[in-house]
């Protein structure tokens, strides 16, 4: 790879508590982008790709003579330093596992970049498309994937990335909807009554399954971050790694019981499942729906979200939302 001249001063000085809450990436434009990367050292040759990314900025950048990198600028604010050295710690523990999970390069042994206020970190760029869910060898073969990633992670727990649990998926994003101007006053009380079923019902289900271990997770383990190429398949994106329960990783990939048969087929050739954690499932389905709603009245600032979500807007999203969260607290 060619290198480049680094760009002048630290810009670390100014650190990223500088960039506004209201507009966190309003500075981040293509030039800033590209002299991120030559920063490191790499000599980007112009060509640029915006990924599909909200919570975060990722960017595919063409490399002189080499191959693409893939830039992704955390969120200000977001996590602490701590927890995102954190992450780049598990993904190369993985990766030296023969896990097949994509870990940031080192540029002067580090992983944590800084440029302009900005945090980011550089990884390879790892194509494919996504697996299929109707595939019950795919399945059986990210089974067992899934059970080597969690032999990892049963290893030491996070110390500074939290964990799945009420505080976060429920609380936390509860109080985000109330306070957000998306919600329709005319439906604070039904938001809040139907809300508050959930939470009942995931901490009786929670209380019923009785403690489970958790271990470090993926955390967001949906089809879009897996990719699968004629090699087999690979984990991208680790920004929602979490301590939790083990089928956390494996009910997004399961569209049916037989897709969840397919996957504990090939997670049980690696590692041994507590089959009561299924019953957790309808629970981790409602807190998923819950914060999902919250993330995006947190995000709104952000342009890229009315942009992205416009039917947030709507009363009548919010309506079926919270006849939603009522059949899921049925179903619980």
């Amino acid at each position: 790879m060619h290198l480049a001249h680094h760009h002048g001063g630290d810009s670390r000085a100014r650190g990223h508590a500088a960039l506004s809450l209201e507009a966190p990436y309003a500075s981040l434009d293509p030039d800033c982008v590209l002299d991120a990367v030559s920063a490191c050292g790499l000599w980007p040759d112009g060509r640029l790709l915006a990924l599909n990314s909200y919570e975060n900025r990722v960017w595919q950048v063409g490399i002189e003579d080499a191959a693409p990198v893939i830039a992704k600028f955390y969120r200000p604010h977001r996590w602490s330093d701590a927890a995102i050295l954190e992450e780049h710690a598990f993904a190369k523990e993985l990766a030296d596992a023969e896990v097949p999970m994509v870990a940031p390069l080192l540029f002067g042994g580090r992983s944590l970049l800084h440029h302009e206020g900005f945090r980011y970190a550089l990884t390879p760029r790892r194509g494919g498309r996504a697996p299929s869910l109707e595939s019950p060898e795919q399945l059986s073969w990210l089974g067992r994937l899934i059970a080597r990633m969690h032999s990892v992670g049963a290893r030491q727990p996070f110390a500074h990335r939290g964990r799945i649990d009420r505080t976060t998926l429920i609380e936390q994003p509860t109080r985000a909807v109330l306070a957000s101007s998306l919600l329709p006053p005319s439906l604070h009380d039904a938001y809040r009554h139907a809300a508050a079923r959930v939470d009942q019902a995931v901490a009786a289900r929670l209380e019923a399954v009785g403690p489970v271990r958790p271990l470090r997770l993926h955390g967001d383990c949906h089809p879009g971050n897996v990719l699968w190429t004629d090699a087999g398949p690979h984990f991208v994106d680790l920004d929602d790694a979490r301590m939790g329960p083990a089928v956390q990783d494996l009910w997004m990939l399961a569209n049916d019981d037989a897709g969840m048969e397919a996957l504990l087929d090939g997670y049980q050739q690696m590692r041994d499942f507590d089959f009561s954690e299924l019953a957790l499932v309808p629970a981790l389905r409602a807190m998923r729906q819950l914060h999902y709603a919250g993330w995006i009245a947190t995000r709104w600032h952000d342009p890229a979200f009315p942009a992205a979500f416009p039917f947030v807007a709507e009363p009548r999203w919010w309506e079926q939302h919270i006849a939603d969260l009522h059949e899921l607290a049925d179903a619980l």
